[in-house]
């Protein structure tokens, strides 16, 4: 079993530029159809005669096979585009079923809590500072923040799913001075980026270990404890490394270290 895939747009795309190469081949060869069928006797003798027939009968030939050239060329580019539409029909087809479905699927979570179960969130528009709309509660990514308008800020970028990431904050418009701030990047979901490792303990002096990093969105997991001071005397394990929020479970909170003797 053979699979087939094609993108119409590329398919479209490339018969265009058949075309465009089809009617450069035509305008040279009408370019060249007088200099090569028309030749003039370099003489009055009949072998300068027979040498300028020769030349205008290869010149004639050539016009001939490439009319056929260009009729065979103008067969294929139709049939290419031809094609083309056939595989958007397909594509089209094929996609409306399961947009019905998805919207089956969607419907109840966008009536009970305003956001669709899967699905990436809507972009800003342009110029108006909107924020991103959120992606879907269970896979989605959040769009992209809309830039401001002259003075205003960027909009926030879209809230992710519990899988995807955060959009973009939009741009800042321009202003005096430096302009108004971009807007401020959508937060991630759970399980799409790992929280900064714990850095360890120094040894030999008080030292407090660095804290961890809250991994994810409240709710999802719990956050690293930051390591007690360091005895003098004795020497603190570095904690665990966080985890991804929602992906596994978190280290427990690391021990303070007992004073030295």
């Amino acid at each position: 079993m053979s699979f087939v895939i094609a993108a119409p747009e590329t398919l479209v795309r490339a018969a265009s530029d058949l075309a465009n190469i089809g009617s450069t081949l035509g305008a040279a060869n009408a370019a060249a159809l007088g200099p090569t069928t028309e030749l003039l006797a370099a003489g009055a003798d009949e072998v300068s005669a027979a040498i300028a027939s020769l030349f205008a009968a290869h010149g004639q030939a050539y016009q001939a096979v490439s009319a056929q050239m260009s009729a065979f060329h103008a067969q294929f580019v139709q049939t290419f585009t031809t094609g083309a539409g056939a595989y958007a029909s397909a594509e089209a087809a094929a996609a409306a079923p399961l947009e019905g479905l998805l919207n089956i699927v969607n419907t109840p979570t966008q009536l009970l809590l305003g956001r669709p179960l899967i699905g990436n969130g809507a972009n800003g528009a342009p110029g108006t500072g909107q924020a991103g709309g959120a992606g879907g509660l269970l896979y989605g990514n959040g769009g992209a923040g809309g830039s401001g308008a002259p003075g205003q800020a960027g909009g926030p970028g879209g809230a992710a799913g519990l899988f995807g990431n955060g959009g973009a904050g939009g741009a800042g418009g321009d202003g005096p001075g430096n302009g108004a701030a971009g807007g401020p990047a959508g937060p991630a979901g759970c399980c799409s980026a790992p929280a900064a490792p714990v850095g360890p303990a120094e040894s030999g002096t008080p030292a407090q270990a660095g804290s961890a990093a809250t991994a994810g969105r409240p709710g999802c997991s719990e956050p690293v404890a930051s390591a007690g001071p360091a005895g003098q005397a004795s020497t603190v394990a570095p904690a665990g490394p966080a985890v991804a929020a929602g992906c596994s479970r978190c280290w427990p909170p690391a021990v303070p270290a007992a004073p030295a003797g």
